[in-house]
């Protein structure tokens, strides 16, 4: 991931975002996808990933499915009921900060007197 502590902020709700759009996905399908969608400006580590996923899973809001795939175990992540409400109460409140923060820049000349 890139070394911003804006995305550090933001990872749970990149990947609640993302499983409510996609149904459900395996850890590495959610690397590639945010890698595809920003074109490859955010990359997400395992050591980022993970530790998330584990914690949006013990906080009720992923289930988890392991299947096998080509001979090897894959876990599925998918939101839960309350994943789901959880998701659009942060993507609210993103919204909001992301206009908050428009409007600060927008102001700045203003504000700094130039």
């Amino acid at each position: 991931m890139k070394n911003s502590q804006l995305y550090k902020g933001s990872l749970t709700t990149i990947i609640m975002k993302l499983l409510e759009e996609n149904g459900r996905m395996y850890g590495y399908e959610i690397t590639q996808k945010v890698k595809l969608i920003t074109a490859g400006e955010l990359n997400i580590t395992e050591g980022a990933l993970y530790p998330a996923l584990h914690r949006l899973e013990a906080d009720g809001h992923l289930d988890v499915e392991v299947e096998k795939v080509d001979n090897r175990l894959r876990k599925y992540y998918k939101l839960t009921e309350s994943g789901q409400k959880e998701t659009v109460n942060r993507l609210s409140e993103l919204e909001d900060f992301i206009k908050n923060m428009q409007s600060l820049m927008g102001n700045r000349d203003l504000k700094l007197g130039y």
